[in-house]
């Protein structure tokens, strides 16, 4: 017996605070870890998933994380016209076991990173404040930002300035501004002294 048809696919769409994005969750593990396509070059490259919804007429990114996927439409579409059609496309997709992300996508991006000078090198005193502001994202920002369908990753730390890259739903999002300075920074300000201020950079 086909275990596939025993357990069917399960998609149901979140909101995000972000008006152009929507959250697509299944009840399948997509990919271990967060992949982000803002151009169709790069999912050509590394994501045929990715690839076949940028054939779809509306989308204009491609986030996929766990068990969602979070698509960017271009402002011209409505979310009542076209997410039907995104849902049925996703999961018929997933239902078919067709490949999510090319292997080698996770080594490629962190290569990627290091020659865009993502993996500043710290030391000392520095050393331990990068530490302690990554640990601090990881542990209470990522997950909040994750039930919004983005992604969020500490760049860099120079005199008190910290940049992140905003990914996912939150890339472009007006919303996400606001939890940045409001949220993110504030935490950061009271826990981490040296921190003067969080800057966003999109991924």
């Amino acid at each position: 017996m086909d275990t596939k048809t025993a357990n069917p696919v399960m998609l149901y769409t979140e909101q995000t605070p972000n008006p152009d994005s929507l959250k697509f969750v299944t009840n399948r593990m997509l990919y271990k870890g967060t992949a982000d396509f803002r151009s169709v070059e790069l999912a050509k490259e590394w994501s045929p998933l990715a690839e076949a919804l940028f054939e779809l007429p509306f989308v204009e990114g491609v986030y996929i994380c766990n068990n969602f996927v979070t698509l960017n439409k271009a402002i011209n579409y409505q979310w009542e016209d076209v997410m039907l059609n995104a849902k049925e496309f996703i999961k018929s997709y997933v239902s078919e076991a067709k490949p999510i992300i090319n292997d080698g996508f996770e080594e490629a991006m962190v290569k990627l990173e290091e020659e865009k000078g993502v993996a500043y090198q710290y030391d000392g005193e520095e050393a331990e404040i990068v530490i302690k502001i990554k640990e601090l994202i990881e542990k209470y920002v990522k997950p909040a930002v994750e039930m919004d369908g983005g992604n969020i990753e500490f760049k860099s730390f120079d005199k008190g300035k910290v940049a992140v890259i905003l990914q996912g739903s939150c890339s472009g999002c007006p919303s996400s501004t606001v939890t940045l300075k409001s949220g993110i920074e504030g935490m950061l300000k009271r826990m981490v002294p040296e921190v003067t201020e969080v800057v966003a950079e999109m991924g």
